[in-house]
């Protein structure tokens, strides 16, 4: 075949593959985009077509090399070796001496829990471990209420609220709390832990800016890690300090896209047990267009003149704080959490609260107890009083009069956080898991005594990971929960009590390390 038949031949099979092209629907419109784009841009459709070989190749290219093996064949004796020396790391790291002994000394109670309770092994103990602070639990009012809903609604919804698990109680507890706190909406969680821990991813996306405060609790610390925001720390109780951050924040975004920012802080801290300027934290909110997440955990149904929280003991407008969240199963005996504020925040969370979506909803007895405790707060605000005359006392036992501990906590806060003196800890050199040891010895032998006490768990959030807040440390601390079921009386010998065992540890020559005086 000469070169004449050989291009007669190639021009015949052109032809036919132009006529069959033109039978597809849409060539003649690709044909008039080609022409177009060549004649306009002749580089651009060389590298269009360039683009198209390549695709074409990539997707008729296998995966990995056929061509050779890019593995080691092992022989049968090398595989069971190699299996021999394989140890899968443990699901948990192994307990330290000290959680040890805080499984085995753990006390049980036999019994309800109230200002005496009674413990497995038969002893009656002043009970100052429980967050019973105004005795609700033995309510008669109350429990007639719970034990109303229980025969009518039974033990429990078996069902998310989203899927027929909401009742009208718990619409009830809703409004009831945001009447209470003066919201315009609030939602009830099943559990008060993973209220927070949701309400956070559930505003806060990667990209957003939060900034919070280095002692907030653990559940805080779980909701930012799961938001996957950028997080910014201020030092504790610093607000110069988040002010200064704030305007950092606001100055790096000024030439960027914007992005949503938050404040998210404690009001009554649980790490420390101090109270939140909330006043300063609503006009540094202002002024630099940040929203605040306020948790409420601690103060709700403790701190103002009724239980409503800082934003009353401080005379702040609930209104002005975008997000109070707080829990139902401390003062109020119940269970569950909360998020108060606007009402489209409130609905929001009904989709993307995860806590919300995908846990059964709190049990209707629970919903009503809430409710019930909320309306024995309001109508007999004396109950605080009376706790907050037994706090006095107790810190008057403790604080001014031991050698040994500080009160850190705020005049109000029925939770006393007992930690060592700065100077006992640095004149005996102890470290953290010394203090840890010495603060447990004290919590068994006040029990030994009669009065039930515990200590601040820290590790959690000194062993989270994840956030990185610049070494923040929980400073061990004694826990005494204050109620209102005791006498005066009751308050001062448990006090005394508390003093002379925490002195008795204190002056044990095995705790000196240093061998220093024991008095």
């Amino acid at each position: 075949m000469d070169l004449q038949e050989v291009q007669t031949q190639l021009t015949e099979w052109v032809n036919e593959a132009a006529t069959v092209f033109h039978k597809v629907p849409g060539s003649a419109v690709l044909l008039r985009y080609v022409r177009s784009s060549y004649q306009n841009d002749p580089v651009r459709s060389a590298i269009e077509l360039i683009l198209v070989i390549f695709f074409i190749r990539y997707l008729l290219a296998p995966s990995y090399s056929t061509s050779k093996q890019n593995f080691i064949k092992l022989t049968e004796d090398e595989i069971d070796e190699l299996v021999d020396e394989w140890v899968p790391e443990p699901l948990v790291a192994p307990q330290t001496a000290l959680e040890e002994t805080d499984m085995e000394k753990l006390p049980v109670l036999v019994g309800p829990t109230g200002p005496k309770s009674k413990l497995a092994n038969g002893r009656t103990v002043t009970n100052l471990a429980s967050y019973n602070f105004y005795n609700l639990n033995a309510n008669e009012q109350i429990k007639e209420k719970a034990i109303q809903t229980l025969r009518a609604y039974g033990v429990g919804p078996c069902g998310p609220p989203q899927f027929y698990g909401t009742q009208d109680v718990h619409m009830k507890t809703e409004s009831d709390i945001a009447t209470y706190l003066g919201t315009e909406g609030c939602i009830v969680y099943a559990q008060a832990f993973s209220t927070i821990s949701s309400v956070i991813p559930a505003f806060c996306k990667r990209g957003d800016i939060i900034v919070a405060d280095r002692a907030v609790n653990y559940s805080i610390r779980r909701g930012l890690e799961i938001s996957r925001s950028n997080i910014k720390w201020y030092n504790h109780g610093d607000l110069d300090d988040l002010e200064r951050v704030m305007q950092k924040v606001v100055q790096e975004q000024s030439k960027k896209k914007l992005t949503r920012r938050f404040i998210v802080t404690e009001a009554l801290f649980e790490t420390i047990g101090d109270l939140n300027d909330l006043p300063r934290l609503v006009e540094l909110k202002t002024k630099y267009k940040f929203r605040i997440i306020l948790d409420e955990t601690w103060s709700f149904g403790v701190l103002g003149r009724t239980g409503r929280g800082l934003t009353e003991a401080q005379n702040v407008d609930p209104t002005q704080v975008d997000m109070i969240v707080g829990s139902l199963a401390g003062p109020l005996c119940a269970g569950g959490g909360f998020c108060a504020g606007p009402r489209d925040v409130v609905e929001h969370q009904r989709l993307m609260g995860a806590a919300y979506t995908y846990s059964a909803a709190l049990p209707a007895m629970l919903a009503m107890t809430a409710s019930e405790s909320l309306n024995v707060l309001q109508s007999n605000p004396e109950i605080l009083l009376h706790c907050r005359e037994n706090i006095r006392l107790m810190k008057g036992q403790l604080d001014p009069r031991s050698d040994w501990v500080v009160c850190t906590s705020a005049p109000e806060n029925p939770i006393m956080l007992l930690v060592l003196k700065p100077d006992v800890v640095n004149a005996r050199r102890l470290a953290i898991e010394d203090q840890e040891r010495l603060l447990q010895e004290c919590v068994d032998e006040s029990l030994a005594n009669g009065v039930l006490i515990t200590r601040l768990k820290g590790w959690p959030i000194s062993n989270s990971i994840g956030l990185k807040d610049g070494g923040w440390t929980v400073q061990p601390a004694l826990k005494i929960c204050i109620t209102s079921g005791l006498s005066k009386k009751d308050i001062e010998k448990a006090g005394v009590t508390i003093r002379h065992a925490i002195t008795k540890v204190m002056t044990k020559k095995t705790n000196n390390k240093l061998g220093l005086p024991t008095a």
